[in-house]
């Protein structure tokens, strides 16, 4: 491990309704909670693998209706995600779909105030992350 080495990643997403926010991750998504800082939250996904959730009116950007970013978890087991957010009650926008050319099964969803998730499962031949 060299001085310049990144030891993770935290995409910081802005919220009008941060406690709305905070249900859907960790009691949809199943994320852990590591770091509380009243008006910004950190979950882990993984470990170096994190979600920042920020209060709009107390983060340096302000929420906007328009979310040009798709969060992207590359699963082991799509068809598993996807039984457990309907179980949850999660609307589904693009249904479960494999790609051959990209060698991916993947569905999309949005969080409560819009952001994309994107769910990916890695098929046999697929490049690996």
């Amino acid at each position: 491990m060299g001085e310049y080495d990144v030891k993770g990643l935290i995409p910081w997403l802005y919220y009008r309704d941060l406690p709305g926010a905070m249900r859907f991750y960790e009691e949809v998504m199943g994320f852990e909670m590591v770091v509380d800082q009243g008006w910004s939250k950190i979950y882990r996904i993984r470990e170096g693998a994190y979600l920042g959730l920020v209060d709009g009116e107390k983060g340096y950007h302000r929420p906007s209706d328009t979310k040009p970013v798709i969060i992207c978890l590359n699963v082991h087991d799509a068809d598993a995600w996807y039984r457990r957010l309907v179980e949850r009650g999660v609307e589904i926008e693009e249904q479960p779909k494999e790609s051959e050319r990209l060698k991916i099964k993947v569905f999309m969803l949005r969080d409560p105030e819009g952001y994309v998730i994107e769910i990916q499962e890695s098929l046999p031949g697929a490049l690996s992350i």
